[in-house]
């Protein structure tokens, strides 16, 4: 499903949502604490800014009495396979967002791949995969890339690890396309890029962290294994999240200094292939 009929999905969730509970003449805030979120949640999922997820909106279905038709439009629209069932709605969030903050410990961002890496990088976690999974997958990555392309892009600012400097994924030609590209988007202005060294030793996060924020809804964090991923909404810890963050960035290099070091590891890459 496109991204504009998809959206166009979700706002008829909302509408549907506000008319069923007028209809039994619930405010916001009752439904929400019947479903265990805020009314402003429930304000949100009716202006379609937020996506409820599956379990709320099978709560919903049981406090409205709706026969299960939110579960239902819910289960159509989380239905994308391409991406990762928990990685979903934090993509539906990221093209709403006026800042995103990231920090990768092991592969390049998502938003920075080039379409080689992230072929790379599908096939090293389903090897066995289809071409037309690949195709997918890939296509799909690049077209989130699209959203630092327009003026209105948003402040995106990234911390990567050392270690993404280092790991050759799809050899080395590949692994250097990947860096030279990340140094020319950054040499562009599209993303602030910094680099947390090996010498900083230990660092405050472990695993991939996101923080986004909007201009009409709070900040959310999202936090990535390898096989899990989670939406983070409470503020006490979307505010630990900010923390971490703001420890990773102080023990990093210079966005100057960092892009001198993804330039040198590029060199490096450049060189095993030219004595192959």
């Amino acid at each position: 499903m496109a991204n504009g009929s998809r959206q166009a999905a979700w706002e008829f969730f909302g509408t549907e949502l506000r008319r069923q509970r007028e209809e039994v003449g619930m405010t916001q805030a009752e439904l929400g604490s019947r479903v265990f979120v805020s009314g402003a949640y429930i304000g949100q999922f009716e202006q379609a800014f937020r996506k409820p997820q599956l379990d709320i909106s099978q709560r919903i279905d049981e406090v409205l009495q709706t026969d299960g038709i939110f579960e239902r439009l819910c289960r159509k629209l989380i239905d994308d396979k391409r991406y990762a069932d928990y990685f979903a709605p934090a993509a539906e969030l990221e093209g709403l967002a006026t800042t995103v903050w990231d920090f990768e410990p092991t592969v390049v961002p998502g938003l920075l791949q080039t379409p080689a890496y992230a072929r790379a990088l599908v096939l090293a976690t389903h090897p066995l995969a289809t071409d037309e999974l690949i195709a997918d997958r890939v296509a799909a990555r690049m077209e989130r890339s699209q959203l630092l392309k327009p003026a209105t892009r948003p402040m995106y600012c990234v911390i990567v690890h050392e270690t993404v400097l280092r790991v050759p994924v799809g050899g080395p030609e590949i692994a250097a396309q990947a860096l030279e590209h990340m140094a020319a988007m950054a040499e562009e202005r599209k993303v602030l890029l910094q680099v947390l060294p090996f010498s900083a030793g230990a660092s405050a996060y472990n695993g991939s962290l996101r923080l986004m924020e909007f201009d009409d809804a709070p900040p959310t964090a999202y936090t990535e294994t390898s096989f899990s991923g989670s939406l983070l909404d409470g503020p006490a810890v979307v505010k630990q999240a900010h923390r971490a963050y703001d420890l990773l960035r102080g023990a990093a290099l210079s966005p100057e200094a960092s892009l001198a070091l993804i330039r040198s590891a590029a060199e490096d890459f450049r060189r095993c292939t030219s004595s192959t």
